[in-house]
């Protein structure tokens, strides 16, 4: 009897690999943990995996129990960014709804998340004289570094969100402008430049759209924004970084749940 030679399977393709993670034991660990993964994937290269690494796998890279990575892929599936398949396994959604609502619980990577997965466009960058509304932050300093940014939903590359980011001086000479271009500037402070980054406090309110607000969102002017203001400290106590965004008050929405214990 004539035996037909089987086709040889093609191995799965490397997976897709997360960032790191310091985990905080103040928080939620499940919500940390889907909060860094989810600013993984939005952040993640064109060419990446799509396919994620195993439940057990990804627990032992966040060092938690296979339960909370259970329930932190359940929060990522629930919102759209994953599938998962039986005996296939999990993958990130093609069209994953890249600006959705986040639940600030006192994590960095919420806010790495919540920046991440838009098409980002430096407009400019260099030296500008502090501004006198942000003089208390930067009392050494004549000058910081301003950075200003678009970013775009890549969907339908209509413009979300334009930020200001004054930057410490002596931070700033070790920034290369082209990460900014591709991960939130939160990121690259602490993952490309290495700043240890102590604390960002967060001021949202409700503004109307200027002049060059309205032009770069595409909005019509004295329309509602949604104006955030987030100052990062690093560990000594110094602010290393003023970041001012307007976001188009219909692409974006804020939640803060706060913790009884």
């Amino acid at each position: 009897m004539t035996q037909v030679p089987q086709t040889p399977k093609t191995p799965p393709g490397p997976a897709f690999a997360p960032d790191s993670l310091v985990l905080n034991r103040k928080l939620p660990l499940w919500y940390q943990v889907s909060q860094s993964l989810r600013a993984s994937i939005l952040g993640r290269a064109q060419d990446a995996s799509a396919r994620l690494p195993t439940e057990e796998q990804l627990a032992a890279h966040y060092g938690v129990s296979v339960l909370t990575m259970r329930q932190a892929l359940k929060e990522l599936e629930t919102e759209g960014l994953i599938s998962r398949h039986r005996r296939r396994g999990t993958f990130i959604e093609p069209r994953a709804r890249r600006v959705s609502p986040v639940r600030l619980l006192g994590s960095i990577d919420a806010i790495v998340a919540q920046q991440s997965g838009e098409r980002t466009e430096v407009l400019g960058h260099g030296p500008v004289a502090v501004p006198g509304d942000l003089g208390e932050y930067f009392p050494d300093c004549a000058e910081v570094v301003g950075y200003r940014r678009l970013r775009c939903d890549e969907s339908d590359d209509q413009p979300t969100n334009w930020a200001e980011n004054m930057v410490h001086p002596e931070v700033a000479a070790r920034l290369d402008v082209a990460d900014l271009e591709r991960w939130p500037m939160t990121k690259v402070l602490r993952d490309r430049v290495g700043v240890r980054i102590a604390r960002i406090t967060d001021t949202v309110e409700a503004r109307l759209a200027d002049p060059p607000t309205a032009e770069l969102l595409r909005v019509p002017l004295l329309s509602p924004i949604l104006f955030y203001t987030g100052v990062t400290y690093d560990e000594g106590g110094r602010v290393v970084d003023v970041a001012r965004i307007r976001y188009r008050g219909d692409r974006f929405s804020f939640s803060v749940t706060l913790e009884a214990h």
